[in-house]
């Protein structure tokens, strides 16, 4: 008897503890969906669970909902305020769930955020449907249009016009069977670029280069050693090394490897990895995705995507974009192929007069040529370059000495993963500016590259400050030790930053206006332009400082490493032309022309013939298999705009030189000229009220890679 009440209490506790489980659970808040108690109202990942992500979509995606119908149902006659600026706030909430939950699924994606993408994509690109072609909501803004475009100024006329212009672009004015065929195209499309997302990233992770003994290493400094022990550690230990591959088709260790055919595997593994010579194929959602855009582009008239893209950009036109690039070509290729025979011919004078240069050995004999010739090595440099010091010494000191602005780490706000660091951002009078985020280094659920987004972007119509963050793939140091960069990496950290003071310095009414919310070919320019800082002498010295004894780096190596900026640069312009030239290949077909999958190979080969850099010395940056920028991001017919605003860049950079690099009222003057105002003007006209040029000068492009002389 008293055997059976003992279990009949465990039974009743259990299920006691059950329904009190269920009834909190029940009385949880989603914090997705809940304002932030934290400053800024930063998302608050110690209490976001993964499993509020799809819950926060429905409910957001429900909201909108809601206010579009509430805004078409209004009896009244429609106005700025109750239409325009009520869809602007309608997707207020969709806005702040998908900039946390994307945030993880380029830099965190685990299985399970993976899945919910999947879930959520089409959830969304049927919401931007309904919206884009909901005729009644587009009525009440073209009368809106019609009637107030002229009379309203400033901010308010180009919300109103960069809200109708959207509407028209995504074919509010086709007719209804078109509007049918556009809406089942932008499904696709979503399903096709979540598929490469996937895709990719599986096919980088494996496209690991497995390696038996240290030995096969040599060449390697330690710090690189233990990093390919630690990367074979996370990938599951197939063998006691392994070589990671980056996102770019050349590999940075390929410089010091002395292995030669390991050097080949690596390259190998880097071009292959996703063309259907190893284990994935991406091609044939290529092909698709190209022939889908193709399709996009004639529905509204055009006779090919780059044509219709270009079209809301500073280039206009394709024919544009090929003028430029052709000058570019044409200057270029005599030096490249000086570059190529000096490498070859220094390689013959120790590895004999047949031997041929192969792609996975210009770097290495590039790198050795340097060291000759300047007396320096990337090892050498690279103690002198620690991550912590480039960051809190260089692109913080320079954003101060330029801008007026002062950082300060908090350790008081959650982050999505433990390597990343949060700093509060002052202005020069000590106010409240933003919150700046860094992750940087490299891991297997972060694709590869390095970028900037935000939590939040500022509004002075919501009282929003700006919520930052730069992505980095850098190799980090074992416990204990500091973690070191090389000058790419250096330049990758004040470039990120320069996207980030984009949305930092941000001083715009509306949402859709500010920050980074500008033409493809306009918003690299920030970031190009504040690469410029990393080489300024007083910003150099303040964080080019020894990793072990905080020693400056001493004049003389300083110089020397200074010069190697420099050397044979030839081919880090090829490569830049020869992605770009791709980009366009493929988005200037007509729907009937696009390339099948088994196609893909020999036309990427054939658009790079046709414009003369088909060269096996100088690959592609990216190869069309692994071209994220084009395929899975928004840089479709836009690659060249890194280009395009490197030429803006070097014009800015010359009146910074010329007023004084770090002067602070020149810097006061580019912020409040162009770096705060978004997308609130024409991008000329500020790129002219702040450099006093009619237009751009690329005379200068060549000169500043150190190549035209």
């Amino acid at each position: 008897m008293k055997t059976k009440n003992i279990i009949m209490t465990i039974a009743i506790s259990a299920a006691l503890t059950s329904v009190v489980s269920s009834c909190q659970q029940a009385q949880r808040k989603n914090p997705l969906l809940e304002e932030s108690k934290l400053p800024y109202g930063a998302p608050d990942f110690s209490k976001i669970k993964t499993s509020d992500y799809l819950p926060a979509f429905e409910s957001a995606i429900q909201e909108q909902r809601e206010k579009i119908a509430a805004i078409v149902d209004n009896p009244d006659s429609a106005t700025f305020e109750n239409t325009i600026l009520a869809y602007e706030e309608s997707g207020r909430m969709v806005d702040h769930v998908s900039r946390v939950f994307f945030a993880l699924t380029e830099a965190e994606k685990t299985p399970e955020i993976t899945e919910i993408e999947k879930a959520v994509m089409p959830m969304l690109t049927e919401l931007e449907n309904e919206i884009s072609f909901n005729m009644p909501l587009f009525e009440r803004i073209r009368q809106v249009y019609d009637r107030d475009h002229e009379t309203l100024q400033g901010e308010e006329q180009k919300l109103l016009e960069e809200t109708y212009k959207e509407f028209v672009r995504k074919g509010a004015l086709l007719p209804d069977d078109k509007k049918e065929r556009m809406k089942a195209i932008n499904l696709r499309i979503t399903d096709l670029q979540q598929q490469w997302g996937d895709l990719l990233l599986e096919a980088t992770n494996n496209a690991v280069v497995w390696v038996d003994s240290k030995e096969k290493l040599a060449g390697l400094n330690e710090a690189d050693i233990e990093q390919c022990k630690k990367d074979a550690e996370s990938r599951g230990g197939k063998a006691p090394y392994a070589i990671v591959i980056i996102n770019t088709t050349q590999q940075p260790l390929l410089a010091s490897l002395d292995n030669r055919d390991l050097r080949r595997q690596v390259y190998e593994a880097s071009i292959h990895r996703s063309d259907g010579t190893g284990k994935i194929n991406t091609y044939s959602l290529v092909s698709e995705i190209a022939k889908l855009r193709a399709e996009q582009a004639e529905l509204m008239g055009y006779p090919n995507y780059a044509a219709y893209s270009l079209e809301k950009t500073m280039a206009k036109t394709p024919e544009n974009v090929y003028a430029f690039l052709k000058s570019l070509i044409a200057q270029y290729k005599p030096e490249a192929d000086t570059e190529t025979k000096a490498i070859e011919d220094f390689a013959r004078q120790t590895e004999g007069a047949d031997f041929h240069l192969e792609p996975y050995d210009r770097f290495y004999y590039s790198a050795k040529m340097k060291n000759q010739i300047l007396n320096i090595s990337d090892d050498e440099i690279k103690s002198y370059f620690t991550v912590d010091s480039v960051l809190i010494n260089g692109v913080f000191y320079a954003a101060n000495r330029a801008y007026g602005l002062t950082f300060k780490q908090r350790t008081d706000i959650p982050t999505y993963h433990p390597d990343m660091k949060v700093f509060e951002v002052f202005d020069k009078d000590g106010k409240q500016k933003a919150l700046f985020y860094c992750d940087y280094y490299r891991r297997p659920t972060k694709r590869g590259g390095a970028w900037m987004d935000g939590f939040a972007k500022q509004s002075r119509h919501y009282g929003q400050l700006p919520i930052i963050f730069n992505v980095c793939n850098n190799a980090k140091a074992p416990e204990g030790k500091p973690s070191l960069l090389t000058w790419d990496e250096v330049t990758t950290l004040f470039h990120e930053f320069g996207h980030a003071l984009h949305g930092i310095l941000s001083d715009c009414n509306y949402h859709r206006l500010s920050g980074t919310s500008v033409a493809r070919d306009f918003v690299e320019m920030p970031s190009q332009f504040n690469e410029s800082f990393a080489s300024i002498p007083e910003v150099f010295d303040h964080y080019a400082r020894h990793c072990e004894t905080g020693e400056p780096m001493p004049a003389e190596l300083k110089e020397r490493m200074l010069k190697s900026i420099n050397f044979q640069t030839a081919y880090a312009l090829g490569e830049n032309l020869a992605a770009t030239c791709l980009d366009m290949a493929w988005h200037m077909l007509p729907s009937n022309k696009i390339p099948s999958a088994e196609q893909a190979d020999a036309f990427e080969a054939e658009a790079l013939q046709q414009v003369g850099l088909l060269n096996k010395q100088i690959p592609p940056r990216y190869r069309t298999s692994y071209f994220n920028h084009i395929w899975g991001s928004g840089y479709a017919a836009g690659y060249y705009s890194y280009l395009w605003t490197e030429v803006l860049a070097v014009n800015i950079a010359d009146v910074f030189a010329k007023r004084g690099a770090l002067d602070p009222a020149t810097g006061s003057d580019f912020c409040q000229k162009v770096l705060s105002r978004g997308n609130t003007g024409d991008l000329m006209q500020m790129f002219s009220d702040f450099t006093g040029m009619a237009k751009p000068d690329a005379s200068g492009l060549l000169k500043a890679r150190g190549l035209g002389h």
